[in-house]
């Protein structure tokens, strides 16, 4: 039950801190609620969540056959390596900049704010990596044995996560617009933390079994 707690609350997270960047998904939320109403802009939370937990299954399924493979996973964290070594100093370096580039916008119907949210998130190519990648370092850690309790918190994690900044933008859009630029910095920041962690744990995953 005690290693539950720490997945859940880890992957929530992890994913709570991979959303909180301005990007398409939660700026899209803060629209929605603007122009629709907050409740529509829950909603359009909730399709994202939905479709986020989808996607975390596949990595779910996608990581147990990497485990069985000993040297693609091997390979795999290597490549993770990198991509979390360039995206440290990518963050970082934006953060100093403190650089806010525009975000796009789409426009959502009221009836179909779930469906548009899901849409969206379905769009995130690098949504599947990322969990994948993450269940595989909770893996290593212990913290996940693949178990179907252990799936349903990991998916529900990623889900509660996702919706709870999507959420914040939603609700608290007004208040995050007028600190934009300091919340953009701090969330580079963030990310830039995020990414050195992942690339220390994914470090010992490889060289320090």
């Amino acid at each position: 039950m005690e290693h539950l707690l720490i997945l859940f609350f880890a992957t929530f997270a992890a994913a709570f801190t991979a959303s909180a960047f301005p990007g398409l998904l939660n700026m899209n939320a803060a629209k929605t609620s603007v122009e629709k109403g907050k409740t529509n802009g829950v909603i359009f939370g909730f399709g994202v969540a939905t479709m986020v937990m989808l996607q975390a299954y596949i990595a779910v399924l996608i990581s147990k056959f990497l485990d069985k493979n000993a040297e693609v996973v091997d390979m795999l964290l290597k490549i993770a390596l990198a991509v979390f070594a360039f995206f440290a100093i990518y963050f970082f370096f934006a953060a100093r900049k403190g650089r806010h580039n525009a975000i796009k916008k789409v426009k959502t119907s009221k009836k179909n704010s779930f469906f548009k949210g899901a849409l969206l998130a379905a769009l995130n190519v690098l949504t599947i990596p990322f969990y994948s990648g993450l269940n595989i370092m909770w893996k290593a850690s212990g913290w996940i044995k693949f178990e179907a309790s252990d799936i349903v918190t990991f998916i529900f994690g990623a889900g509660s996560g996702t919706f709870a900044i999507m959420y914040m933008y939603a609700i608290y859009f007004n208040k995050l617009e007028k600190k934009n630029n300091s919340f953009s910095s701090n969330a580079n920041y963030i990310m830039c933390g995020l990414m050195v962690v992942l690339f220390m744990i994914t470090l010992f995953r490889l060289y320090f079994k």
